[in-house]
């Protein structure tokens, strides 16, 4: 399962956002579980409201949504690059996870006392940006040094070598990784040193209930930021998101709309956060059960098949195939099929988002 780590400096209301997840993810709908893994890493599904049309028209018995694992990482502080607080095992969980949420606190309150004194969202963001390029200044310098020795002989350390010297550049002139583009052969090259910035990031702006409709100055300051690095920004009040816990469906949709907005802030983090790992969606149906299924971005149906069962991708024979939406004005899947709207898809197929298939495959 793929992971998105919660990053911030300590009292941004990192662990208070990563806490409303948990809760929220176990008062919501019995179609959409939550499951505590460890005390910081929860499994939480994917909202997806295609689930529950699927679900209605195929009758199924179970619903069955995707799901993404988001772990509460330690509170960085300067110097963590160095050892500094809890560095060391902050640094190490970045490493372990596939994208970053980065928590920066975007709300004033005097009995919440800030690490440096005072409110500063776009010092903060760039406080931790340089902690996780300094480390990864270091990782690099010393694969450098390794790599030296096998350059004149290797075509493959060379090519790593030269690889990494680029990213060095683009790290020590305070940029990120991510920023330069690698061939899937190359990415495989630097991938074991798992260099911090190289992972997508999105930054959650954590206001307070007055601020969550329409943000704040502090805000903008992050949305300046992001776009300068191409990143996604979400708006969530952990304040709000704590005060949803208690409600049922109903009073949390009038409590939404007092503030001015149609849903809570975890759903769109937890979206937001899906379409970041480059993630889509395809679906299978039936009475027993309706269910989502996770695959990467241009995959084909034999490798979707395989999501499922290793024996579907081996045996795959070609797949049944229809758009949800498609599925849903036929009203049912024979009448689908009475209609010629099941196409018939081979291996060379690229399964689209919200796809609804069936596999056939040999044992």
């Amino acid at each position: 399962m793929l992971k998105a780590g919660i990053v911030g400096l300590p009292n941004v209301g990192k662990s208070t956002l990563f806490n409303a997840l948990v809760a929220n993810a176990q008062a919501s709908a019995a179609n959409f579980p939550f499951c505590t893994i460890e005390p910081n890493v929860g499994s939480v599904a994917v909202p997806d409201d295609r689930l529950n049309l699927l679900s209605e028209l195929s009758c199924s018995k179970d619903l069955i949504p995707t799901r993404i694992e988001f772990v509460d990482i330690a509170g960085l502080v300067k110097g963590a690059s160095q050892g500094e607080g809890l560095g060391n095992k902050f640094l190490a969980n970045i490493r372990e996870v596939d994208a970053i949420v980065h928590v920066v606190r975007c709300f004033e309150d005097e009995d919440v006392i800030h690490v440096s004194g005072e409110i500063d969202p776009s010092r903060d963001a760039e406080i931790i940006k340089l902690e996780l390029g300094l480390a990864d200044l270091n990782q690099i310098e010393k694969r450098r040094a390794r790599l030296k020795k096998q350059i004149s002989t290797s075509e493959v350390a060379k090519t790593e070598d030269e690889t990494l010297a680029k990213i060095q550049t683009i790290l020590e002139r305070g940029g990120s990784a991510n920023q330069i583009k690698l061939t899937p052969e190359v990415e495989s090259l630097i991938k074991p040193l798992g260099l911090l910035t190289a992972k997508p990031v999105i930054y959650a702006t954590n206001v307070s209930e007055a601020d969550l409709a329409y943000g704040n100055d502090f805000c903008n300051q992050i949305i300046a930021l992001a776009a300068k690095e191409g990143a996604e920004v979400i708006r969530i009040s952990a304040q709000v998101e704590s005060e949803l816990i208690e409600l049922g469906g109903t009073e949390r949709h009038d409590y939404l709309q007092s503030l001015g907005v149609s849903e809570g802030g975890l759903n769109s983090l937890i979206k937001a956060t899906y379409r970041l790992l480059g993630l889509r969606t395809y679906f299978t149906t039936g009475e027993k059960e309706t269910r989502a299924w996770t695959i990467r971005e241009g995959m084909t149906a034999p490798k979707a098949a395989g999501v499922i069962h290793t024996d579907f991708e081996r045996g795959f024979i070609r797949a049944q195939t229809i758009g949800y939406k498609k599925l849903l004005e036929a009203g049912s899947l024979s009448e689908a099929r009475n209609k010629g709207w099941l196409r018939s898809e081979g291996k060379e197929y690229l399964v689209q988002e919200g796809d609804v298939m069936e596999f056939l495959f040999n044992v």
